[in-house]
């Protein structure tokens, strides 16, 4: 019997916030990497960082071409509201490094502080996320379910990590749940995105890129029995 080609693994760049972001995209990697090959920088940057990267740096500039993805991961403070019409014109202009069809963009965005998706990993909640004395509870009650817990810290943030699959359901429920504050969907459009960034809601969507890498690992795994 002639063995079944493969689908090369999509390709993904990712372009994170801070430390904390980076040991998780780290977890990802490793973890699903027979699903999708990841790269990203050495150097935290988002926005800006990623379209510099990809219009001066001939590495990236070379590799457009066969990018199937570049995700954001990143915190959504009161201070970005204000940035998403300039965010959005350098999302689409990513896009548009790949013809037929469109490098993906995905925004794995958590309000406030990264600490709420981590806690989400262990419990649902959605509490307000407004202040730095929100934020430091939030970093408190974290450490409550993992002891040693620092950002950027590659033990613990894997630790929490491996508990995705409680993630993603959680994550899922947040979503559903604010339809009834005015989600304009659950899919992930450029109208949802803008409201949730521009919100002062508390939210994340990272569960969605992860629930993505499952959805590939499982196919991955279909093709090779």
């Amino acid at each position: 019997m002639a063995r079944k080609l493969q689908k090369a693994k999509p390709l993904i760049y990712i372009f994170c916030e801070g430390e904390s972001e980076q040991a998780y995209a780290a977890f990802l990697k490793e973890h699903f990497s027979d699903a999708a090959s990841f790269k990203f920088p050495a150097s935290t940057g988002l926005f800006s960082f990623a379209e510099s990267k990809f219009s001066k740096d001939a590495r990236y500039r070379n590799s457009a071409e066969v990018t199937d993805e570049i995700w954001f991961f990143f915190d959504v403070e009161e201070s970005d509201h204000g940035k998403w019409n300039d965010r959005l014109k350098i999302i689409q202009n990513l896009r548009r490094l790949r013809k037929k069809p469109n490098i993906r963009v995905r925004l794995l965005m958590t309000t406030a502080c990264v600490e709420y998706w981590f806690m989400l990993h262990y419990q649902m909640m959605a509490p307000a996320l407004t202040t730095v004395a929100d934020k430091e509870r939030m970093r408190h009650l974290l450490e409550s379910k993992v002891p040693g817990y620092e950002k950027g810290d590659k033990r613990t943030t894997t630790q929490i990590a491996q508990q995705y699959p409680t993630a993603i359901r959680n994550g899922r429920k947040v979503l559903e749940n604010l339809q009834g504050e005015g989600l304009p969907a659950l899919e992930d459009t450029d109208e949802r995105n803008q409201w949730l960034h521009q919100s002062s809601k508390t939210f994340t969507t990272v569960h969605e890129a992860v629930s993505y890498l499952e959805e590939l690992l499982s196919v991955r795994a279909a093709e090779n029995s």
